[in-house]
């Protein structure tokens, strides 16, 4: 979904709860700006690598894992 989508969908308080119940810590500026950037409007990495692969676009060499994320 887009980020428009996610904000008209997406319950920043229910988010902030069900990331934190993942172990997720959330500090963010306002409920509206944490719905945008909700799990579900982002594509799925993964797919995204097979997809700049097959079109030899790139090649895979490393998988990350985040950490922490810092917006703004």
């Amino acid at each position: 979904m887009s980020r428009h989508a996610a904000r008209r969908t997406v319950r920043g308080d229910r988010l902030r709860d069900q990331l934190e119940a993942a172990g997720v810590h959330v500090r963010a500026g306002s409920l509206r700006g944490l719905a945008e950037e909700a799990p579900s409007s982002y594509k799925d990495v993964d797919l995204v690598v097979a997809t700049c692969e097959q079109a030899g676009l790139a090649r895979r060499v490393a998988k990350l894992t985040p950490i922490g994320v810092v917006k703004g």
